[in-house]
């Protein structure tokens, strides 16, 4: 009985999650339609969006797995780059700009994995904060090669180029050059809009939710919580890390496709350090394993320095406050405990009146 009740529960939770996220899309739609949405607002939306997946993504490494990544920001420009480099090299092959905006984000997606794959194979033996300074380095050296690579698109395909410049390429006279080292990549057509964000956050849901309530992501769980017990009744550990690892990676890929055809430009430097912690913050304020929370956290983080802008200059002094105040609310036992109450307090039956009788 206590098994169908918590299997009854993780349902309710995940269908809860999905009408959040569905219902949330729908009253924005409504709202930017009508005008309700302000022009920097609208321009959020897509933005919004990929930090959610991003997110959602790390949330299964740091959270269910239970290990620091700090390199998440890396996989995001693989994905970005190598997404966007996708759809200019179609252009003329595929016409219809959904269909090359997801043939982008499947491509991103793949190399990010690919990437996670490689990375995480070495990484992973290690735990603790030597994965994190690591994961940190691999993000950095990420970064540092994009800024190294040119790529240029001709009659004759794809040329690459590594520490050269775009003269070297021997471009033919009508050919282009996509990525150009440090400058990154200008032109690239905006394909991103807030719907695919919208099914993209689904399918993010839809793979770390069932990963999670799946046989493979209580072995994913049983690691984080002892990896020794884990290890002693036949856990693969290499491969359950992995797994996550890589799932996480793909997804971020997906976001950084996403991110990267929403804006004219894009830069590898946009995608450093920063960009990690900062994304690594919405896990932690929305809570360790918590999904719906990333998602919320997100959301908020995004759109809060926007929100402060007439502040001007008091705008990242009332941010950092927030965070630090909402960060002390979510340690509290007392505030934590409250929604479990309230909702006893809602399921509780009245108790049983007490039968009055007559003796004889």
């Amino acid at each position: 009985m206590n098994i169908l009740q918590r299997v009854k529960g993780l349902v309710n939770k995940s269908f809860l999650t999905y009408a959040m996220v569905i219902v949330s899309f729908v009253i924005v739609q409504l709202l930017a339609n009508n005008g309700g949405i302000s022009s920097t607002l609208r321009g959020q939306l897509v933005p919004i969006c990929a930090y959610v997946v991003m997110a959602v993504s790390l949330n299964l490494t740091v959270g269910v797995l239970g290990e620091l990544s700090l390199g998440h920001a890396g996989f995001m420009s693989v994905g970005a780059f190598s997404g966007v480099v996708a759809c200019i090299s179609l252009g003329d092959t595929i016409a219809s700009e959904p269909l090359r905006l997801a043939v982008g984000l499947i491509i991103g997606a793949i190399c990010a994995g690919i990437a996670g794959f490689l990375i995480g194979i070495p990484v992973l033996r290690l735990r603790g904060d030597y994965l994190a300074i690591v994961t940190l380095a691999f993000g950095e050296i990420i970064k540092n090669l994009i800024n190294c690579l040119t790529i240029g698109l001709d009659g004759g395909g794809l040329h690459f180029g590594f520490l050269s410049s775009a003269s070297a390429l021997n471009l033919e006279p009508d050919g282009r050059v996509i990525i150009n080292g440090p400058m990154g990549i200008s032109n690239i057509p905006r394909l991103s809009t807030f719907t695919a964000g919208f099914v993209l956050i689904l399918v993010t849901l839809f793979v770390v939710m069932n990963l999670v309530n799946s046989r493979s992501g209580r072995a994913i769980m049983a690691l984080r919580d002892n990896r020794i017990a884990a290890e002693s009744v036949g856990i693969p550990v290499t491969k359950y890390k992995l797994m996550a690892f890589v799932t996480s990676a793909t997804l971020a890929g997906a976001a950084g496709a996403l991110y990267a055809m929403n804006f004219s430009t894009i830069v590898a430097t946009k995608f450093s350090f920063n960009t990690s912690i900062l994304i690594l913050v919405y896990v932690v304020l929305g809570g360790l394993g918590n999904i719906a929370g990333s998602i919320v956290a997100a959301t908020l983080l995004t759109v809060l320095p926007e929100m402060l802008r007439q502040f001007n200059d008091y705008r990242m002094l009332i941010y950092a406050i927030v965070l630090i105040l909402v960060m002390l609310a979510t340690n509290n036992e007392t505030l934590k405990g409250l929604p479990t109450r309230i909702r006893a307090w809602v399921t509780r039956s009245p108790a049983p009146q007490a039968e009055v009788g007559i003796d004889g």
